[in-house]
């Protein structure tokens, strides 16, 4: 199977946000690639209001993204944002879909950024429930930016049978944040035995557009991880798409070299 990390730079505009999806999602299908991930915030970017663009996962925003999957014969991963918990009007949910192929499947981030000057819980509910999908036989785990910092979250996927962990990211910048990036999505391969395709928006300043303000608005170096924690491709801070042909025996080989889920102690 073969997989793409759109690394994009989204605004503040879904539609024109939209029409970038449609253009990456043409040349991943180009590419070969069965599945085409984007970055977390793909809806919006992040240091803009959320409340008025949210919408239900069967609203207009999402239902082109299905419409541009059956276009394209491909499946899509791209971060929205959702209406919060009932009642809660003041929040939104940070909301990864899954669609194409007949798939359908959406994850709310369950660990919110309240981190480095930036509070997300003062406008997202957090989710509370890992979720997978299978495509071609091959299982795989979503997850969303902060996420990457919790262990937990990538071996449940793991247990529930993720072969491919799925990262989606608006990752804040800073001093050694985009080494951490790396850093994170390596030890969770190493953690869960899964391969890593951790795609993230990218960084502003590549472009000529410096970040203002805490809000995460990326920092590029998309990357694909190994289940032994080796980095076999990665973009720099600019925009572009990466290729992945995914292999899944090397989950099996990891899996059998290095046991870590079967001799893992839980307290």
């Amino acid at each position: 199977m073969r997989a793409a990390l759109a690394q994009i730079i989204t605004g503040r505009d879904p539609a024109a946000n939209l029409a970038l999806i449609e253009d990456y999602a043409r040349q991943a299908k180009a590419g070969g690639a069965d599945l085409v991930v984007f970055p977390e915030a793909a809806m919006r970017a992040f240091g803009n209001s959320l409340l008025d663009i949210a919408e239900p996962l069967d609203g207009p925003w999402a239902s082109r993204l299905r419409a541009l999957a059956a276009e394209f014969d491909i499946v899509i991963v791209a971060g929205m944002f959702t209406p919060g918990t009932a009642g809660n009007g003041a929040k939104v949910r940070n909301t990864l879909l899954v669609t194409g192929r007949g798939l359908e499947a959406s994850y709310d981030k369950i660990h919110l950024f309240d981190a480095f000057g930036f509070a997300e819980s003062d406008t997202v509910d957090a989710g509370a429930d890992p979720v997978t999908f299978e495509l071609d036989g091959v299982t795989f785990g979503l997850a969303t930016c902060y996420d990457i910092r919790f262990p937990d979250l990538f071996t449940e996927n793991a247990d529930r049978g993720a072969d491919v962990n799925i990262v989606c990211a608006s990752w804040g910048s800073g001093p050694g944040k985009a080494e951490q990036w790396k850093l994170l999505a390596r030890a969770r391969a190493l953690d869960s035995t899964t391969l890593v395709l951790a795609c993230g928006q990218g960084d502003p300043a590549s472009v000529g557009h410096p970040v203002k303000g805490s809000a995460p608005t990326g920092v590029g170096h998309s990357v694909v991880v190994s289940p032994m924690g080796d980095i076999l491709a990665e973009l720099d801070g600019a925009p572009g798409l990466l290729f992945a042909d995914l292999d899944t025996a090397t989950v099996k080989e990891a899996r059998t070299n290095l046991p870590v889920l079967a001799n893992r102690h839980k307290f």
